[in-house]
């Protein structure tokens, strides 16, 4: 008898290839079928169907591999198709699938709970719940903490980005396209100004008491139950707050109550060069929000803090029928295992000092990137017109395109679409960054 989950393809070549235009024909096709059984509620970035991946590579349908600069939007962290993360899950799959971890528990899911209490920062004692995405996670941190202390407000920041259900819509910035015409949306979310230093010009000091500010005249400090804070924006940027403006933000949330929640769904787990971005903020936050590459590609997500707060729901009023699934909570644990015994977060900073200089290099070179920042494997660059200072989303769509033409798939992000963001895999070589880079140089000169 055949094992159907040993893989029968060639093994992936870790390098950029181009058979075929782009999409090839194989993709079109599916293309067709797609486009008469899918939403078009469901977009896709590049309309090329993936057949394999492994490391930092994207195989399409039509045999063209890409360099994948954007890991799933920061999934695939530790590389598509680790083997000590399919190697977990299929031992799972042999053993048991799904019980409900509220029914009849598991093993796997209080091991994955021992590692994020461990992993996060702070030494006091902490508990986890896990669910399925990042989205859920947000809405189990926010309702936690409004059972914790009795509020009901919640405060979110400018460009901040945390989901598509009815209150993380609420909670985002950019109405386009994640919340326009799906309202009414949930009440008592009230958004603040953030930290951006390019385009603000305030210290860490003075752009929190602004935040803070804003946050006492609107709602007051009294009727929040929740600060939730991207410690590096995902979706909006890549925006890393000035030095100091964090820190401000916990101190004032801790004088008053107000539980200070960090969003680490897409700076976390190895991404930064630390296992949670908070840490090169001297952050303790009171509750942190995991998801996206804590499972290897598996759906998974947490919410971990402080014990108090965490047991502050009645028995039952947390959990979920698939949230914490035997399969995903293996792979999870084999996550934390590879990062800690491939030294990731050292890969990361890796990443960071040969991508950075070619960034800065591009940046010298053309007049329309006005920034390059991030920390470890999550940079960007923000586009604006060098006379005007105007956004160009423009000039963003038009490399993301030439760039996946030659195989390079880059994300865009930013409030104004006008930000190339690069969150690769930590597989990823200083080889494939190089020719990556060549690729983008090329595009940045057709502008």
């Amino acid at each position: 008898m055949t094992d159907t989950l040993t893989p029968t393809l060639a093994p992936v070549t870790q390098e950029r290839r181009v058979v075929t235009a782009i999409p090839g024909p194989k993709s079109k096709a599916l293309q067709e079928r797609r486009l008469a059984a899918v939403s078009g509620g469901v977009s896709s970035a590049l309309p090329v169907f993936i057949e394999r991946a492994h490391g930092a590579i994207l195989v399409d349908v039509d045999g063209n591999q890409f360099i994948d600069l954007g890991a799933g939007i920061g999934v695939t962290t530790i590389g598509h198709t680790d083997d000590a993360v399919v190697a977990a899950a299929q031992r799972q799959l042999g053993d048991v699938v799904h019980t409900l971890f509220t029914i009849t528990p598991y093993e796997e899911y209080v091991r994955v709970a021992e590692l994020l209490a461990e992993h996060t920062p702070g030494g006091f004692a902490k508990k986890t719940v896990l669910v399925n995405s990042g989205a859920e996670a947000v809405e189990n941190g926010v309702k936690i903490a409004r059972k914790y202390t009795g509020r009901s407000g919640v405060a979110v920041l400018e460009h901040a980005y945390h989901g598509r259900t009815n209150l993380t819509m609420a909670m985002n910035f950019k109405a386009m396209p994640y919340s326009l015409g799906f309202g009414p949306f949930a009440g008592d979310v009230y958004r603040a100004p953030n930290s951006y230093p390019l385009h603000d010009g305030l210290s860490g000091p003075a752009a929190a008491a602004r935040t803070i500010a804003y946050l006492e005249k609107t709602v007051g400090a009294s009727d929040l139950a929740c600060l939730v804070v991207e410690p590096i924006q995902g979706e909006g940027g890549f925006v890393v707050p000035a030095d100091g403006y964090l820190p401000a933000l916990q101190e004032w949330c801790t004088t008053n109550g107000i539980v200070f929640i960090a969003d680490e769904i897409q700076s976390g787990m190895a991404r930064t060069g630390a296992y949670f971005a908070s840490e090169h903020f001297g952050l303790v936050p009171d509750l942190v929000l995991s998801a996206k590459g804590i499972a290897g590609g598996l759906p998974l997500a947490a919410v971990t803090g402080r014990a108090e707060i965490m047991d502050a729901s009645q028995p039952g009023g947390l959990g979920g029928t698939f949230g914490g699934n035997p399969v995903s909570c293996a792979a999870a644990i084999a996550v934390f295992e590879q990062i800690e015994s491939r030294g990731l977060l050292a890969e990361a900073a890796r990443i960071e000092a040969t991508m950075r200089p070619l960034l800065e290099e591009l940046k010298a070179k053309y007049p329309i990137i006005a920034e390059v920042r991030g920390i470890g494997a999550m940079l960007a660059i923000e586009l604006l017109d060098p006379q005007t200072h105007e956004p160009r989303p423009d000039a963003v769509n038009a490399v993301a395109a030439a760039a996946a033409q030659q195989g390079v798939l880059v994300l865009t992000a930013g409030t104004y679409g006008n930000v190339l963001r690069f969150l690769p895999s930590l597989a990823l070589s200083d080889e494939l960054i190089r020719d990556a880079f060549g690729v983008l140089d090329e595009a940045f000169g057709t502008l």
